[in-house]
């Protein structure tokens, strides 16, 4: 009697103590995953996505815009089917087997744990991987593990095993800030993830163990990178993934990485992009939104603008001009072709050494100086011609360069002279403004075109930066504007009198590859051609400008009709030259970010020598050369 009532006795014991461990069970469970997100949320859940910024062909990558990830999705049919296999071997080979979760490796996992006594939990499927960097945090505890596991056996149960691959190919990071196959396929190869092959697969599966430890930038982390590959490819061999023959071939098969990118192709043409950009869509949007920016940039002529400008500003400060920028549009549409500052690398160091940025150095790589309001000299002085011109008189018409006071200005009597301190009585306007005579500019601005009207006729060219009040010297360039602003104006005269707003982005497309933006070639009529071809002529003019820049000046091109004006400001703060054909407009400016003085070089000295080396490379790309023009034996030189 005694052994049943211990029997049963024991038999409650265990009842009661099966029923508080159910409850307890219950409990945890519920305590567990009370705040688990549903499954469905994740296929609700966008992947955010870099805006990525193209130069004009969209095959080059200028710059990406993003928090933290870099990535481009791509479903799943766009990845090659060995990629597929190398991570399925190398990260889960049961993955289309198992519902999510392989009890074996949990198994594994906990025993580990229990011998190193730390929480660190190996052997997750593919699945909970997924789960884990979509869903939920990266702690270590029992309460993470659980939710992770109950929720990826949900996601099997409501999505199919390719969907699952899908999400996790497209999210799973590879270092660099590569997130998802194709990013890393362009970051480590340079190529869309369609394009790799066998060994280069093999190198992108083993990357996702250790993105950083199998880096294949530093020695060790290659080394490890290599050895990992090879383990991959026996271990697709051995699950029937592939042959042993593929194996020996892809083990020999070269890798070849490519160079860490710039953080910038085109640095001041790409931050200038992206203000605009930032403006339109805000910050936020830019780095989660996936963007393809598509820009009128030509790369091949950036290149050549950053190897000529980064060439004389080093030549140029030896005459204390420590900066320099250019500016290359088409006249025709607005196409920004190339723009750059000084040595073209926005990391360079500011000089003077010691200098503080934004007070006193003359050269400060963190500015785009093509969008510093500078006096812009005598290259101002063609607007001035162009409104006389059009008040009917011609570049026959004589005006006497002779000494001359315009009344007190600013307080005191103006009295300009000309650069070279001589004056040549009476002169045309076509030797006027060939020559860049200044005491006769004056005379065309105020007894010919009017002061207002010729600034009139700068603001409808597209100079929006002048201040009243005015006085003469504006025809010498004795107001601020910009270089982008100053290219455009001169646009004008380049394609037959029509207002163009310059525009660096053709177009935009969504994640989605909808087209949001399109550019669209908007021309205003402002002048007559009559006189943009007069303004044209005379600034190509060779013989008329002889007498003070020489035959051979950086002005001129043998084989090439080349208009071109050159200016420099008062106690030679600047150095300007712009030049254009039908289907070129450049401008450069060389100078220094604190406004001091160059050591007395006009701009024909600073500017025109890189704008000429730019032109020299870029028009028989785009002109057909006319024949040679005869000039004198002996060169006059400025």
């Amino acid at each position: 009697m005694k052994i049943f009532k211990i029997f049963f006795g024991t038999i409650k014991i265990i009842f009661f103590a099966g029923i508080t461990l159910l409850f307890l069970g219950v409990f945890l469970i519920f305590y567990f995953l009370k705040d688990i997100p549903r499954p469905e949320f994740f296929s609700e859940r966008e992947f955010s996505q870099s805006t990525k910024i193209f130069d004009r062909t969209g095959k080059v990558l200028l710059y990406e815009i993003f928090e933290e990830e870099k990535r481009t999705y791509v479903t799943l049919d766009k990845i090659p089917d060995f990629l597929k296999k190398a991570v399925i071997a190398a990260e889960d080979a049961n993955f289309y087997k198992h519902p999510g979760v392989e009890p074996k490796g949990i198994l594994r996992a906990v025993l580990e744990d229990l011998k190193l006594k730390k929480p660190l939990f190996g052997g997750s499927t593919i699945t909970q991987q997924l789960i884990r960097s979509s869903l939920l945090s990266n702690e270590k505890t029992f309460a993470r593990k659980t939710r992770e596991i109950v929720l990826s056996l949900g996601i099997e149960r409501k999505y199919s095993k390719d969907q699952i691959l899908e999400w996790y190919l497209n999210q799973v990071p590879f270092g660099q800030n590569a997130y998802g196959v194709e990013a890393a396929s362009q970051v480590y190869f340079g190529k869309s993830v369609s394009e790799i092959n066998l060994a280069e697969a093999a190198i992108l599966a083993s990357l996702i163990k250790s993105p950083y430890g199998f880096s294949p930038y530093n020695e060790e982390g290659k080394k490890r990178l290599f050895e990992r590959k090879n383990y991959v490819l026996e271990r697709m061999a051995n699950l029937g993934f592939i042959s042993k023959e593929e194996v020996e071939k892809a083990k020999k098969e070269e890798v070849k990485f490519i160079e860490k990118k710039k953080d910038f192709f085109a640095p001041y043409f790409v931050l200038w992009v992206k203000d605009i950009l930032e403006k339109e869509f805000g910050e936020n949007y830019l780095k989660l939104g996936g963007l393809k920016i598509y820009t009128t940039l030509d790369l091949e002529f950036q290149k050549i603008a950053e190897k000529i400008v980064k060439e004389g500003v080093e030549k140029n400060r030896k005459l204390g001009a420590f900066n320099s920028c250019l500016v290359a549009v088409n006249p025709q549409n607005g196409d920004v072709l190339a723009m750059t500052v000084g040595t073209g690398n926005y990391e360079e160091k500011p000089l003077p050494e010691g200098c503080t940025p934004g007070k006193d150095c003359k050269f400060d790589p963190k500015v785009n100086v093509c969008f510093s309001l500078r006096q812009p000299g005598s290259s101002f002085k063609p607007f001035v011609y162009a409104k006389a011109f059009e008040k009917g008189y011609s570049d026959e018409t004589v005006v006497v360069d002779e000494p001359t006071c315009f009344g007190v200005w600013g307080g005191k009597q103006y009295c300009p002279k000309n650069y070279d301190g001589l004056f040549r009585g009476p002169v045309t306007l076509r030797e006027a403004l060939a020559q860049s005579l200044n005491v006769p500019s004056v005379k065309v601005l105020m007894y010919l075109a009017g002061l207002n009207e010729g600034v009139e006729m700068a603001k409808r060219l597209g100079i929006t930066t002048l201040k009243e009040p005015f006085g003469p010297s504006i025809v010498l360039g004795g107001w601020e504007v910009n270089l982008v602003e100053m290219v455009q104006a001169y646009s004008v005269f380049a394609n037959g009198g029509y207002k163009i707003k310059l525009d660096p982005i053709l177009k935009i497309e969504d994640a989605k590859g909808n087209i949001i933006y399109e550019k669209k070639d908007i021309k205003i009529k402002v002048l007559d051609k009559k006189i943009t071809d007069l303004i044209s002529d005379i600034l190509s003019d060779n013989n008329a400008r002889a007498p003070i820049f020489g035959w051979n000046s950086p002005l001129y091109f043998e084989n090439y009709k080349v208009s071109a004006k050159t200016g420099t400001t008062q106690d030679f703060r600047d150095g300007w030259t712009i030049g254009f054909t039908n289907n070129i407009v450049v401008g450069v400016w060389a100078g220094n970010n604190d406004n001091s003085p160059i050591k007395k070089a006009p701009g024909v000295k600073v500017a025109a020598p890189i704008w000429h080396n730019f032109l020299a490379e870029v028009l028989p790309k785009i002109e057909k050369p006319i024949q040679p023009q005869i000039s004198p034996e002996e060169s006059i030189q400025f």
